[in-house]
């Protein structure tokens, strides 16, 4: 389906440069996936979407672990970011994650589970309903979705769960960049006698309390999330909270 450019998205294209000006104009899915149709009823919602280079997906071209394929959404060029859903065309539970920057870019990394080879996507919600669709093909071996969690052979994350660790950097080329990790197996509940177990909602905040973004989460997201954020400005601890579908609850504090 067809979408007429917003008189905004007009105006933009008039100003950038004519091969990036062409690709938000055009209307076609640039990764030509048989399920585009699909994805765009399911989680657009009959908005006006533009094919956007300035929505950058990141990822291994072939990813040697499909439990593991680290992706990072840059769509730190746009202004008046609002939502961002990352979904992937061919995976059994298609909807990766969303994620909402308040005082933080509207940047995130993380790592996903892949069944199969597969475009995978962000769509990026500017203040004007705009969607603003950016992605890359990601070749694997498969099987990342239906492959049990390393934490199934052991209890040791029993009582590990929800343990949190990470880092700030205040200096150097990563300043302002924050790293966390949670141990959760993330269950995608695809493998025989195990359900679906995974968090499912994370919010970091400053030390003031102001929130820098809200994470909703889903079963794709990697075994043992690691989650990447840039601030705006580096100051001061970062407070992080959330739960899973279980409700189990963590809260930690990462020091800058």
């Amino acid at each position: 389906m067809k979408y007429p450019l917003t008189i905004a998205a007009i105006a933009l294209a008039a100003l950038m440069p004519p091969a990036e000006a062409a690709a938000l104009r055009e209307s076609g899915d640039p990764l030509d996936s048989a399920r585009w149709s699909e994805m765009q009823k399911a989680f657009l919602a009959g908005a006006p979407v533009l094919f956007d280079p300035r929505v950058k997906v990141v990822a291994p071209s072939t990813a040697e672990n499909p439990m593991q394929v680290p992706v990072t959404v840059d769509a730190t060029a746009l202004s008046g970011v609002a939502e961002v859903v990352v979904f992937a065309d061919f995976n059994p539970i298609v909807q990766v994650l969303r994620f909402f920057p308040e005082d933080a870019p509207a940047f995130l990394g993380f790592r996903v589970k892949l069944q199969q080879s597969t475009p995978v996507r962000a769509a990026v919600r500017t203040a004007d309903g705009v969607w603003h669709v950016g992605g890359t093909w990601v070749n694997t071996v498969g099987g990342g979705c239906t492959a049990p969690s390393a934490a199934g052979g052991s209890k040791e994350w029993q009582q590990r769960l929800n343990e949190v660790s990470g880092r700030q950097w205040s200096e150097g080329p990563n300043a302002g960049r924050l790293r966390m990790r949670i141990v959760h197996p993330m269950d995608t509940g695809l493998v025989a006698g195990t359900p679906a177990f995974f968090l499912e909602e994370i919010n970091f905040a400053d030390a003031s309390g102001k929130r820098l973004m809200r994470v909703q989460t889903y079963e794709p997201v990697s075994e043992n999330p690691v989650f990447t954020l840039q601030r705006a400005t580096a100051d001061g601890p970062v407070e992080a909270s959330g739960r899973d579908n279980n409700g189990n609850a963590f809260k930690a504090r990462i020091a800058q």
